[in-house]
Parts: C-alpha cells; structure tokens; sequence
C-alpha cells in the first residue's frame, strides 16, 4: 500500500486546500460548534484523523481540557507542521501531531475513546484498511464521527457496514456516528 493509494496530495495541492479550508469554509462551518455536537467530553482521548492544516486541533483540545488528549493525525507531513505550529502558538499542551505511513497511523491498540474523521472519506483509497485501523485505535465500543467528504451518503455508508468492524447508530445530514462492534 503506497501514499498514493492512501491518499496524498501534492505539497502544492494541500497548500491550496490549506487556503480554502482556513480562509473559507472554516468561516462558515464554525469548527467548535461541530465538535461540541459530536461527543466529545473533557477527559476523553481523541483522535482527529485526517487532521489537515489543524482546523479542529483548538477546538478538540479545549474540549478535551486538561485530564484529557488529543492525536492529530495525517499522512501529509505539511499538515503535522502546520499542527505543531499551532500547538506552539497557543500551548497545547495536550495535543500530539502523528504522522502516519499509509494507513498504519502509528497509535497504540484501543487508545482513544473516540475518533473523528472529517472531510477526507472520500480521498481514500482502501475503505477497509482505513476501517480497520480506526477500529484498531479505538477502544471496545469506541466511537467513530465521520462525514461522506464529496461522495454520496449511500457509498459512505456502504463501505462503513462492509467493514463489519462498526455499527451506525445516528445518522444526520452532517456525519454518521458509528460505534466499534466488541
């Protein structure tokens, strides 16, 4: 499995999705009021998977708070720098960038209480292998936020329930909300 079948963007390719998430859509999406819907409660260990330039990392780690952690990971070494630009800039203190090689993201067995993964589905490669990493990662009945990215909602969910390593227990019009099988 090489990065190419894992989904990596040129450098000028994510500098430019870079740009158009920060000076666009996070503008409008509001990245806080997101995560404050999804879940995440203080004390809890989270990962952003697919983490990009960061647009969620000052939100996460508010709401993690201090007992709580959270790993931003990406495949694409510009995103974990522009991620420990943030953590500089703003201490935080509980929030580790990882850089992960293909769909092995580096992280512990069952290590976090939740995972979200947002707005990269669709650049996949390998739904499968994807999947399973994030149950690996996850803990027994561990939860999964993710979106369709720019696929439509029934291939999302197909390659989900193809899986067999989660179950969706809410659907909404902005993410499926999935739980990791026992």
């Amino acid at each position: 499995m090489g990065e190419k079948d894992a989904g990596l963007i040129s450098d000028l390719g994510f500098r430019a999705m870079a740009f158009l998430i920060t000076q666009i859509r996070d503008r409008i999406h509001h990245p806080g009021r997101f995560l404050e819907r999804i879940g995440i409660e203080p004390g809890m260990t989270v990962v952003d998977y697919g983490c990009g330039p960061g647009s969620y990392v000052r939100a996460a780690s508010r709401l993690v708070g201090e007992r709580g952690h959270l790993y931003a990971v990406d495949i694409h070494p510009l995103a974990i720098e522009s991620v420990s630009r943030i953590i500089e800039a703003d201490g935080l203190a509980n929030v580790t960038p990882v850089l992960a090689q293909g769909y092995d993201s580096g992280l512990g067995d069952g290590v976090a209480d939740l995972v979200y993964a947002l707005d990269m589905f669709h650049m996949v490669g390998d739904a499968d292998a994807f999947l399973k990493e994030l149950g690996r990662i996850v803990r027994p009945g561990g939860i999964l936020v993710i979106d369709d990215g720019h696929q439509p909602r029934k291939a999302t969910k197909e390659k989900i329930l193809r899986s067999e390593i989660w179950t969706i227990e809410k659907e909404t019009d902005a993410y499926l909300r999935c739980r990791r099988r026992r």
